[in-house]
């Protein structure tokens, strides 16, 4: 009778938590500079120092064959990095065979050049960051403008037949005046709008105490002007959602601030050095571009073992004036978000 080989160790961290989302960050450069992701003069990685297409595949296989079931593909802005189609398609190959989903979080200046070949490798659905409809203030927050591109990609995408996820970062006295247009507009077009509380990660170009906004107060105001109904909806990541009755769309809810989700994470991140952060807010991480190139899959493997018992509880973020620097120096573009 020939044995069944036993699947691989299941990726579990010491909490009991199920590692099943990984996001990898495939660059840290971007053709914005949004102000509450990046300084207005970024010095970015060298690519030498960047994890090669090949590593990619083989760190993503890796957490494949322990469980993993979801990878997003992140930067900076992933679609800026030369050929990264060739790596799409390659992970895209993977869906149905261990990955049930490869996606993107993308700012969608890249998306008419790109979207058919996403969807033709098998990506089904994207998130696009965007903050604002008006132009200027598109201009103000991204410090470089190009609107017109962005919402131009998002028509192509939805022509290619991706489903849209809105992402917006919420922000006092910035853009706090549109959330309610912009949910018109997405659920309008059948995209989902995500709202996200700001983070302290780096030094960027606004006042984070004074631009942030608790979600729960917001939640608070749009549920006396709108029907908001609770959804059990799970896309794998942090988002809490709800129906909207009156547009008939899907309202998320990120808040890494106001209210802590670390009970049910189930992500990891990989930088584009292959530094893996077992947390966005906090600094315990693993090497494992070194682990991959000294020593291979074993070392590989074993370093994501060193990975889950080291994973933090969760992250201990403040926004306040008594602590007004970041809690972490490295910027939102170098973990991936």
């Amino acid at each position: 009778m020939t044995a069944i080989a036993s699947p691989a160790r299941p990726l579990i961290d010491r909490f009991g938590r199920h590692i099943s989302y990984l996001r990898i960050s495939v660059t840290d450069r971007c053709d914005f500079r949004c102000v509450y992701c990046m300084a207005e003069d970024m010095t970015f990685l060298p690519k030498k120092d960047v994890l090669s297409f090949e590593e990619i595949e083989a760190i993503a296989g890796a957490f494949i064959a322990r469980g993993t079931t979801k990878i997003r593909l992140t930067g900076g802005e992933p679609l800026v990095r030369r050929d990264i189609m060739d790596l799409v398609r390659t992970l895209g190959q993977r869906i149905g065979h261990g990955l049930d989903e490869l996606t993107l979080t993308t700012n969608g200046s890249q998306l008419r050049k790109h979207a058919q070949g996403l969807f033709d490798a098998g990506v089904r659905r994207l998130n696009v960051s965007l903050d604002t409809l008006d132009e200027q203030r598109f201009r103000d927050i991204t410090r470089r403008g190009r609107l017109a591109e962005v919402l131009d990609g998002i028509d192509a995408a939805q022509d290619a037949g991706l489903a849209i996820k809105i992402n917006m970062v919420a922000m006092r006295g910035v853009n706090d005046d549109e959330i309610e247009p912009m949910m018109a507009w997405a659920h309008g077009r059948g995209m989902g709008l995500t709202l996200i509380e700001g983070m302290p990660l780096g030094e960027v170009g606004i006042d984070r105490v004074d631009c942030y906004l608790p979600l729960r107060e917001l939640h608070d105001t749009l549920a006396r002007r709108y029907t908001l109904t609770r959804l059990d909806k799970q896309t794998g990541g942090p988002a809490r959602y709800s129906h909207v009755a009156e547009t008939g769309g899907v309202l998320g809810f990120i808040t890494p601030m106001s209210h802590n989700f670390c009970e049910s994470c189930n992500r990891v991140r990989l930088t584009a050095t292959g530094q893996l952060f077992l947390c966005l807010g906090q600094e315990d991480q693993v090497n494992l571009r070194d682990a991959l190139r000294d020593g291979g899959l074993p070392a590989l493997d074993a370093a994501m073992d060193h990975a889950m018992a080291i994973k933090p509880k969760g992250h201990d973020f403040v926004i306040d004036r008594s602590r007004p620097a970041p809690a972490l120096g490295r910027h939102m573009s170098v973990t991936g978000g």
